[in-house]
């Protein structure tokens, strides 16, 4: 905990159309639950795809100590990307369907309980990456899970069955597609359904793609799926919720600071669950302890 004499500056950035629970007034509950002995509280609306992260710089270059994402993954996303390389801390109010990086960190998805853990910061630094440049601290992915993102983007609905929804729709027509995957000095050659680049454990949801992940430890964590036919889906799906993907047999994992990965076809692909477009090549690489956060003590994160 970071010891003052008077309160800090607290800037809270708002998606407003984050999520399934935009009734909840978050400035009402920042002005009940927030310490403003320890913070003095800002409260910022995007207006655009992209805004948070030069609403976070702008806060961060103008002296705020902690700057808060209210919203979702995409929203988190945003904000942290602004944080990277200052001297402010990310906090989160998962308002979102997923919250995956929320959950990692041990954040209560109870939005007061969430601003309690504000109150008492114990901050911690963890690793980001970057697929093609795009910074993510928790997910990121190739094929089918890229797809996903680009269809779910265009989705007016939001929440867990939605997304199972679409997941299912767009199960049945996809095949696993033909790539290269180049990762600690060796090349490996296949169709594949899924790669998925973890920095994080899960994507959102408790749905662990890689249970094992440590946030801290300067590493990925690379999971590679194959074919994947009906009943390995069940399987897999299975294997995800109750963090066994790893014992599945249907994933194979490895550990890297920096893969490639080539393609004949171009491929979707996300950062953090929101679609990044398509390529034929593509870089992911970790960048160790460059973003600080606020995270529960009881997270499997060590305090700075």
């Amino acid at each position: 905990m970071t010891l003052t004499n008077g309160p800090e500056k607290a800037c809270f950035i708002l998606n407003p159309k984050s999520g399934v629970r935009s009734t909840v007034s978050v400035p009402d509950l920042i002005g009940q639950h927030l310490d403003t002995t320890r913070w003095t509280p800002e409260i910022i609306f995007t207006e655009r795809a992209g805004h948070a992260t030069q609403l976070a710089q702008k806060a961060a270059a103008n002296g705020a100590r902690l700057v808060v994402a209210v919203g979702g993954d995409g929203t988190v996303n945003e904000v942290a990307r602004g944080l990277l390389k200052t001297n402010a801390a990310l906090g989160i109010l998962p308002k979102g369907s997923g919250n995956g990086l929320a959950r990692h960190l041990g954040i209560p998805l109870a939005l007061p309980q969430a601003l309690e853990l504000l109150n008492t910061p114990v901050f911690h630094r963890i690793d980001s990456c970057a697929i093609n440049n795009h910074p993510f601290f928790c997910t990121a992915g190739i094929g089918f899970d890229g797809l996903i993102s680009s269809v779910f983007a265009q989705s007016t609905k939001r929440g867990l069955s939605s997304y199972i929804a679409l997941v299912v729709k767009e199960f049945r027509t996809f095949t696993a597609q033909a790539a290269t995957v180049e990762i600690n000095g060796h090349q490996l050659n296949s169709d594949f359904f899924v790669v998925a680049f973890a920095n994080a454990s899960q994507y959102g949801n408790n749905a662990y793609i890689a249970p094992m992940a440590d946030i801290q430890d300067g590493f990925l964590d690379v999971c590679l799926i194959r074919h994947v036919g009906v009943a390995d889906a069940i399987q897999l799906g299975y294997g995800l919720m109750t963090k066994q993907i790893a014992s599945s047999g249907l994933a194979e994992f490895h550990t890297c600071s920096t893969v490639e990965v080539k393609s004949p076809q171009p491929q979707h692909f996300h950062a953090d669950g929101e679609f990044m477009g398509t390529a034929t090549e593509f870089k992911v690489q970790l960048f160790p302890e460059s973003l600080e956060v606020v995270a529960s003590l009881g997270a499997n994160v060590k305090a700075v």
